[in-house]
């Protein structure tokens, strides 16, 4: 989304239906209103045995309406909708998604999804069971079939002791991708490879070569193309949770990343690698432990592993880069930022490095925060203040999306 859009004040439509997940509501509520937004919610009467109206109206600053017979003379009904820049509607229970589906008016806020014009996000939160249900996954199908957004819940613990997919996901999630909904859909459709992370080389059983990548970054900058439409496919060594609607690659070696990135780079408009390979790895990795002498107390055998380049991802995807992809490689340097960055730019074949200073405080592994500059082909270097890492994506992403621009022009 482009910063003047995300600025805007929308008019937000904020639907509850009866679930316990509506607790968690709240949260989405504030982060909306603290962005500048108007928010009217709705909430069904089921939802209102779980959180009250003076919750939902303390939080929103407007007064509540949750019946079709409040405030008749404005026609509530229509004109909610009707003015809406976009409704979203959280959690989405079994019932509430049954009843959107098959057109149902009989509550305000299915009154509300049939006369709004704009964008309809769903966020479902439900048992396992309900969810995978096959009368569930078709009316899934149907509002999705008519341009409702509906994405899958999270896989987590669910009310009681069960666990699996129908957890609602985290409010961060869902407002970034729901707003993510009205941005320019710059990447629209386009399929996009990342990878994220630090690979970790074998030494023995237990013991590994790596390095201090979290992976942050490049799961930022994932969740940012997929709220500009992308399809964008992850391949990551990180533990950290999917960005909705990303299909994750899990690996673990710079061999694996390398064989799974060539698989999907061959049809990718954009290829990210924002994983930190590791430079080297053994040759022969121990089956088993290697143990330590317990009279120096150094470990037995160490010293005499040989060790061998990993694969030079980024260059080898440089030689064969397809006719219009965009390849971008990043470069952690401690001094020599923007030569080293515009040297590997020409060295391995990419059409834009994102440098940054890892040196500096705040700035790249273990962070929330970020500052990079951007080195491409045929422009002066930019460079991007220190910020979280979904802001520093943007930055990215906005640089990805000039780079195409360009070429189109």
């Amino acid at each position: 989304m482009t910063s003047a859009a995300r600025s805007k004040s929308l008019n937000i439509v904020l639907g509850v239906s009866g679930g316990i997940a509506a607790y968690k509501v709240a949260s989405i509520l504030r982060l909306l209103t603290e962005a500048g937004h108007n928010v009217q919610v709705v909430p069904t009467q089921a939802a209102l045995n779980f959180v009250g109206s003076a919750t939902w109206e303390a939080l929103s600053g407007n007064p509540l309406i949750s019946e079709v017979w409040d405030d008749v003379a404005d026609v509530p009904h229509v004109r909610i909708g009707k003015a809406a820049d976009l409704v979203l509607v959280a959690p989405s229970t079994a019932d509430l998604l049954s009843r959107a589906a098959n057109g149902a008016a009989n509550d305000l806020l299915t009154n509300v999804l049939l006369t709004a014009t704009c964008p309809i996000f769903f966020a479902p939160s439900m048992h396992t069971e309900m969810w995978l249900n096959a009368a569930t996954q078709e009316n899934v199908a149907t509002l999705r079939s008519r341009g409702s957004i509906v994405i899958d819940p999270a896989d987590g613990r669910l009310t009681g002791s069960d666990s699996g997919p129908g957890r609602l996901p985290e409010a961060e999630e869902i407002v970034s991708v729901a707003l993510g909904v009205l941005s320019e859909q710059d990447l629209l459709g386009q399929e996009v490879v990342i990878t994220a992370g630090g690979t970790r080389e074998p030494i023995d059983a237990v013991r590994v070569i790596a390095n201090r990548s979290t992976g942050k970054q490049g799961y930022a900058i994932a969740s940012e193309a997929v709220s500009r439409g992308a399809k964008v496919t992850l391949i990551s060594t990180a533990d950290l949770p999917t960005p909705f609607g990303v299909n994750l690659v899990q690996v673990e070696t710079a061999q694996q990343m390398m064989e799974a990135v060539n698989a999907e780079a061959k049809s990718a408009d954009v290829v990210v690698m924002a994983a930190a390979v590791a430079d080297v790895r053994p040759v022969q990795a121990a089956m088993h432990k290697l143990k330590k002498d317990p009279l120096t107390g150094l470990i037995c055998n160490l010293g005499a592993i040989e060790l061998e380049a990993t694969p030079d991802i980024l260059a080898g995807l440089g030689k064969c880069k397809p006719a219009g992809q965009v390849l971008v490689g990043f470069a952690a340097e401690t001094e020599n930022l923007v030569a080293n960055a515009q040297s590997k730019l020409e060295r391995k074949g990419a059409d834009l490095i994102v440098a940054n200073d890892v040196s500096q405080a705040g700035v790249g592994f273990a962070h929330a925060t970020n500052a990079v500059t951007l080195v491409a082909r045929g422009t002066e270097p930019v460079e991007v203040a220190l910020a979280d890492k979904r802001s520093i994506a943007r930055s990215i992403v906005n640089a990805v999306v000039a780079i195409r621009s360009a070429r189109t022009n």
